[in-house]
């Protein structure tokens, strides 16, 4: 009896020694990162068949288990992945929204001070401080627009740099959690019991592996796990960790992308695989706001150039030059480079270098732009090259650049493709027509050496006859960009158009006239009929354009109108009038928007990205406060419940002791009766 009573003490006290070292375990840990709290888990000894019945046997400690939830667990893995990636995506975005909207470093302020220099210039023609005044803010404005790409530009650089350093991060978790899948499975298969704390550490890097990436995991009968990215991409299989690169994409050399190693090559992951976590969030901003933003400043600069130098070869400069008179005639203000043309890494052998160039602009009533805001890409399959929009997938397809251009001009995209021919099977080119323009943009350094050389003036000029005897009147004459072709029939200047019997006549044969946009055929002697207030356009391009006037009112039989030169107009201010007009017209997107208007649009843009990505990314941090605390509250350590345990359980180490000193004390009772 006496040993009996002694073993089930003994097991007695073994069970509450391990429950007070759990205990004392749980509290050391209470603060240690992804620590989950164990418990002992007791079983009774098998009972001693006796002829009173079964006598039990004591007790013993089958497990020392954690107080896990695979589910809980889980949640607040996926909850955290989504927080990185958000807090990532609006770390970045935020950049860009304090940039674009800063009302001093902006570009709005910049835009207006230029165009206020456009209209002081109007109104003072021929005073050379406004002159150097237009200038000066003109280089103003091309050093924002240069800033603002550049900071892009390197916001862009430190993105590449990131998705490097995270890469790195990621496999390093690889290694280490096959690392553990290694020592987990020796040491369960050695011992049959689960090995709590390698599991903790195991489960913790995960966790800092989704701060990084969204990964998903599997379980094996070892007790390893696998883990997978993407769409099932594997990262660590058992013991073996797969290794992440990065690399600078074939199609864009500027860009790091992430690819995936193996023992025969190494592979590029496209973007839209790696999702979640800071890595995520990262390739999210770059590809949908960090881009479209560079994309959509570089077409804002682009567009001002190519219409305010469309607008300005219409002009005449101080000393009487245009292109009636080309020789030394300057017009560009702008330099703007041309669209960027890609040749991807892995085109075949003998592929040719394709370029691009921004397409005439269209008129109509002012210039404007077709510019959109995405890249493309060019592909042929050796049949067909075919030209795709990235933003929307739409294409253009032809057997060569010349069909793909053709197709192009019924849906203008704002540029040209050269050369005409056929492209080899699998070539693919990358066509960013406005990245770069915002910090490529400049001002001519012909123009900024020498102010004289701005086209303020127009180069023709309307006057009614001095002996005229009607009321009739014409207006100054306008200017569009086909009025060289059409003044060459009408030459020698000046042209005089008479009115007899209601009609204008005196048009020579090769002049083309269009009545308020509709071109009418000459009459024998060159008569147009003559309507009061009418446009009347002498046609030098199609839509209708070239120099236009309008006479008004009721004019005299032999009152004479005359278009000639404008020579000596050194107080005409009216092309940098027109110039002028472009800051209020719609030179964007396809005659919709103006620079400001455009601008104002990224601007918006970008701020209600920002705001969404901040309550999104607060309501995401409260889900995983909620996801943390439901698993905390389960597998968290409470330091006022273990110390109750250390409280039951000393008690029961100490009623253990108690029986095995009652067991004691009988057997020596036993002994000194057999002695007596």
């Amino acid at each position: 009896m006496g040993t009996g009573i002694i073993g089930t003490g003994v097991s007695g006290l073994y069970a509450a020694q391990l429950g007070l070292q759990t205990t004392e375990h749980n509290i050391a840990n209470a603060n240690t990162p992804g620590y989950t709290r164990q418990r002992t888990i007791q079983e009774s000894n098998p009972g001693l068949l006796t002829g009173a019945g079964f006598l039990g046997q004591g007790t013993h400690v089958a497990t020392i288990e954690r107080v896990y939830s695979r589910f809980l667990t889980e949640q607040v893995v996926g909850s955290q992945s989504s927080a990185s990636e958000l807090d990532s995506y609006y770390a970045q975005i935020r950049q860009i929204d304090n940039l674009l909207a800063d009302p001093n470093a902006g570009l709005s302020p910049a835009l207006q001070d230029f165009f206020d220099s456009v209209a002081q210039l109007a109104a003072k023609p021929s005073d050379l401080p406004s002159r150097q005044a237009m200038i000066s803010t003109a280089e103003a404005l091309s050093a924002r627009y240069q800033s603002l790409g550049s900071q892009l530009a390197q916001m862009n650089d430190g993105i590449n740099g990131e998705i490097k350093a995270s890469v790195a991060d990621i496999n390093s978790y690889a290694e280490q959690i096959a690392s553990l899948n290694q020592q987990i499975g020796l040491a369960q298969v050695a011992s049959g019991q689960p090995a709590n704390d390698l599991l903790d550490s195991r489960d913790q890097l995960i966790l800092e592996l989704n701060r990084l990436i969204r990964a998903k995991t599997t379980s094996n009968s070892d007790g390893s796990v696998n883990v997978y990215i993407g769409s099932g991409q594997q990262l660590v299989v058992g013991s073996q960790a797969v290794a992440l690169a990065t690399m600078s994409s074939a199609a864009d050399p500027s860009r790091v992308v992430v690819a995936l190693k193996s023992a025969a090559s190494t592979q590029e992951m496209p973007e839209k695989l790696l999702k979640g976590g800071a890595l995520g969030g990262l390739l999210a901003f770059r590809s949908e706001s960090l881009d479209r933003a560079s994309r959509d400043l570089g077409r804002n600069a682009a567009s001002l150039a190519l219409t305010f130098n469309a607008q300005s070869a219409l002009g005449q400069d101080l000393s009487g030059r245009s292109l009636l008179s080309p020789a030394g005639f300057e017009s560009a203000l702008f330099d703007v480079s041309a669209p960027a043309v890609i040749a991807n890494a892995n085109n075949p052998a003998g592929s040719p270098s394709v370029s691009a160039t921004f397409v005439t602009l269209p008129f109509s009533g002012n210039f404007y732009t077709d510019l959109g805001n995405s890249d493309y890409r060019l592909t042929s399959d050796g049949i067909n090259a075919t030209l795709t929009r990235l933003s929307d997938n739409k294409q253009w397809s032809g057997a060569t650049l010349k069909d793909v251009n053709d197709a192009l001009l019924l849906d203008s995209q704002g540029f040209t493709l050269a050369p005409a021919g056929v492209l080899p099977a699998g070539a693919s080119y990358l066509i960013q027509p406005t990245r770069d323009a915002a910090r490529n943009l400049s001002v001519n350094r012909v123009l900024a050496a020498d102010p004289g050389l701005i086209p303020a003036a127009g180069p023709i000029r309307s006057a009614a006859g001095a002996n005229n005897t009607g009321a009739a009147t014409i207006s100054a004459a306008s200017i569009g960009p086909g009025y060289p072709a059409a003044v060459a029939p009408l030459l020698p200047l000046p042209f005089i158009m008479e009115y007899q019997g209601g009609n204008l006549q005196g048009f020579p044969a090769g002049a083309q006239v269009a009545v308020d946009g509709v071109i009418v055929p000459l009459a024998p002697g060159g008569i147009v009929p003559y309507k009061s207030g009418a446009t009347m356009t002498i046609v030098g391009s199609v839509p209708p354009s070239g120099v236009s006037f309008s006479i008004a009112g009721l004019p005299n039989n032999g009152d004479r109108f005359f278009i000639d030169l404008n020579p000596a107009a050194v107080a005409d201010g009216r092309n940098a009038l027109a110039l002028g007009q472009l800051q209020i017209q719609d030179t964007m997107s396809g005659k919709t928007a103006s620079f400001q208007e455009a601008y104002a649009q990224l601007v918006s843009e970008a701020g209600s990205k920002t705001r969404q990505l901040q309550v999104t990314s607060d309501a995401q941090q409260a889900i995983l406060a909620q996801a943390q605390a439901s698993r905390e509250s389960l597998s968290g350590v409470n330091l006022d419940e273990e110390a109750a345990n250390l409280i039951r359980y000393q008690q029961a180490y100490q009623a253990a002791a108690k029986a095995m000193q009652i067991g004691s004390s009988l057997f020596d009772t036993i002994l000194q009766i057999a002695a007596g």
